[in-house]
């Protein structure tokens, strides 16, 4: 059986933006509960040179938005940076999930050998529709939802696997 673009792309987006989310949401309990100021989790970052955790929550959105809108030859829509709360960064996750719902799998299906061009500050990128999500949308998504995973857990959040995962 074959598998198609739209079933290695679209439902693990989502699964796992919502995973993000319900971290999130179980920081935003502890730290509602504690009266910790959620500025200090936004900007967090375990190094220097790496994005803080607002960054890292922006990035995972923007790789799922742009590699679905590339593949479905759509338009993404654009959100501001400009989050300033986790109920924010939430509600970033959950429009992006929303607007993900919204491609049908024929918009998506057949793209593998699609061309496509991914647009950065300062140069172009060219990519066949099944490396651009295998070696470049996915493996930087998962970085991103990793990365801001892990500030969570470092942060005192009480979650695990089955919460990244996006598990039921």
């Amino acid at each position: 059986m074959a598998v198609s673009m739209h079933q290695i792309s679209l439902p693990v987006f989502i699964r796992h933006l919502n995973g993000l989310a319900g971290c999130m949401r179980k920081a935003q309990a502890l730290y509602g509960e504690k009266k910790y100021d959620e500025t200090t989790l936004l900007n967090y970052r375990f190094y220097p040179d790496m994005f803080n955790f607002a960054r890292q929550v922006q990035a995972a959105t923007d790789h799922a938005r742009t590699c679905t809108a590339l593949l479905a030859g759509v338009e993404a829509p654009k959100y501001e940076d400009n989050e300033k709360g986790l109920a924010d960064l939430i509600a970033r996750v959950e429009k992006t999930i929303a607007w993900l719902n919204t491609i049908k799998p024929e918009q998506v299906d057949g793209s593998e050998g699609k061309a496509v061009t991914l647009k950065m500050r300062d140069r172009e990128l060219s990519f066949k529709g099944l490396e651009l999500l295998l070696n470049r949308s996915l493996p930087n998504f998962f970085f991103h939802c990793t990365t801001a995973y892990d500030i969570l857990r470092h942060n005192g959040v009480e979650i695990g696997k089955r919460d990244f995962m996006g598990a039921s």
